[in-house]
Parts: C-alpha cells; structure tokens; sequence
C-alpha cells in the first residue's frame, strides 16, 4: 500500500497554531490510541522514530491472527519502530480520512506523515521485512536528531515547491518535540510569512535571544518582516504608478514601488526599478537603490533565480 496523498493531514496538520510545549516521556513500544491522542501518539512520535499505527475492530478475525505476531515483531526490535493500535469501532474518523476500507490494516507514519502500509493477517517474516524497509535492519533508539534533520530538510522543500501547510505540519511536528529547535521556528515563521500571517511571525519570533536572531537564515527572515512592515506604509502602487507615469524621475516614488513590489513576490519587477534609478543617477540617497536591492539579495538568498539575474544586470551597470 503506497502513493498517500496526505489529504487527512488537514485536520490535525495547521501546525501554524500549534502548541510548541513540551512532550513528556516517550511511552511503551506498544499502546492503544484515541481519535484525540493521534496527534500526541502518532503524528509528533512518528518524527523521532517511525511508528506503525494498526487499524483493528473486536469482532475482525484476521486482526486477532496479526496481533501477536507484529507485537512479537515490535518487541524484538526494541526500539525500531512503536506500534500504537487503534480500534476503529470506536474511533472511526482518521481510518476514514486515510481511506481505509478493510482491516486490519497496518500505515506507517514518519516525520508526521503516512508513507506506507499492508492489510491483512501477514505472516512473521512479511511483517519483519516491512518493519525493515520502513526502519532500515540496524536502525533503532538514538537516531532522533537525524530523524529531525531529515524532517527539515523535507519541510525545507515542500515549502520551496509551494506547499506551505505540508511544510507547516512538519516544522510543527518538530517543534512538539523539541520546542527549541531554532531550523524549527525559522521554518515555521517562514510559513506563516508565505501564507501572509507575518504579524503572527514576528510575535512567533519576538521573544528569541539576540545571539538566535544573529543565525543567518533568521536574520534573513527577520529582515523580510521588516521589509513587509515597512511596504504597507508607503500607500497605494497604484498611484504610485501614476506618479511615475507623469514624473518617471522621481526616484523616492520608484523606490517605493520597488519595496512593494519586493513583498508582493515581483522581485524582478523590483530589480528593474532600481536599476533604473541606478542608471538615471547613482548618487541619488547616497546610491540607496543599490543598497536596496543588496537588501533584497540578502532575503532572496544567493541561489534564488531573481538574485542571480540581478545580479548579473548589477554588474554590468557598475563596470560599464
């Protein structure tokens, strides 16, 4: 069972309001589970370790025959995966979300997400060889901050392609179980910035010491902020367009306009109106939209296509 399209991550996945307290100790390898502690017992524990959640009713035969052989199998692994059994009986709602039609059946989850599955009363050696392909043989116990590691660098591109609840759900993930983790936060306030909640980012933010607030990545984002707080206080686009329609030299107006168009996500739009001020008159606010538009590189970061064009064109302006 493969190819889940996550699609019932929305209803505990808005992770851009979650908690981020603490967790407490890790529980036994194996456990019962509610509709209410899925988040708790499946969703954040699947970021440190993998966690198998098992799909079972009382009156299911076949159930009865896989039980003791994956708790077996479980056991023995001390620590490779955790199994978290639901009886959908009583809690029917998140089999439903994730399609499932026949029990039992057996999902696993890693780094907050489902990513593979069996039905049906496997044998032992079937059960063992998927807890290896989810687990890999030698994995176990003490692996949490590569999981971590690896969660991040999944939420890292998701959030590049465009999929900024997919991103959130794992940052929030990560921060249930380590509130701390700064790559966490930053990713987090980065997603509320993209879904256009930057006044809940910077509170997010706010309370971080300098020394965090040095951390590039960061400084970057916080700067970002800044640049959207200061672009809703330089009025209307629109007329500044019209401004600059009548007088295409007035250069305080076309710098505006390059800062708006910044945080509406035009940045080339934004380069080309500093480069005009550049080419018209260098000197204008001691060479300010050069200074601008180094702003922006420092937000964009050097491997954005915008930047790169930019600069390319940035040279050629200061060495022609």
């Amino acid at each position: 069972m493969t190819g889940f399209d996550n699609s019932f991550d929305a209803s505990f996945g808005n992770q851009m309001s979650a908690s981020t307290g603490k967790n407490g100790a890790a529980g036994d390898l194996i456990k019962d589970t509610t509709t209410a502690g899925f988040q708790r017992d499946v969703l954040e524990e699947s970021v440190k370790q993998p966690v198998l959640v098992d799909f079972w009713a009382p009156w299911c035969g076949p159930c009865k025959q896989l039980t003791p052989v994956i708790e077996r199998v479980v056991n023995e692994g001390a620590g490779k995966v955790k199994l978290v059994k639901m009886n959908i009986d009583e809690h029917p709602s998140i089999a439903g979300q994730l399609g499932i039609q026949s029990i039992p059946a057996v999902i696993a989850f890693v780094g907050g997400r489902p990513v593979d599955g069996f039905m049906g009363a496997l044998p032992e050696t079937q059960v063992k060889a998927f807890i290896d392909k989810i687990a890999g043989p030698g994995a176990g116990p003490g692996d949490e901050a590569a999981e971590i590691e690896a969660v991040l660098t999944e939420a890292e591109g998701l959030l590049a392609s465009g999929d900024v609840a997919g991103a959130a759900d794992l940052y929030g993930a990560v921060l249930q179980a380590d509130p701390e983790n700064l790559k966490a936060l930053t990713g987090m306030a980065n997603c509320m910035v993209t879904a256009g909640q930057w006044e809940r980012a910077r509170d997010l933010l706010a309370g971080l010491s300098d020394e965090q607030k040095a951390d590039a990545a960061l400084a970057a984002l916080l700067t970002r902020i800044a640049q959207i707080e200061e672009a809703r206080k330089l009025g209307d686009p629109r007329a500044l367009e019209h401004e600059l329609a009548l007088n295409p030299d007035h250069h305080e107006a076309r710098i505006k306009l390059a800062k708006i168009l910044n945080v509406e996500g035009d940045k080339d739009a934004a380069a080309e109106q500093l480069f005009y001020v550049m080419k018209r008159d260098r000197a204008f606010d001691d060479d300010g939209a050069r200074r601008q538009l180094v702003q922006f590189f420092e937000v964009w970061g050097p491997k954005d296509p915008a930047t790169v064009a930019a600069r390319r064109k940035l040279s050629s302006i200061l060495f022609s």
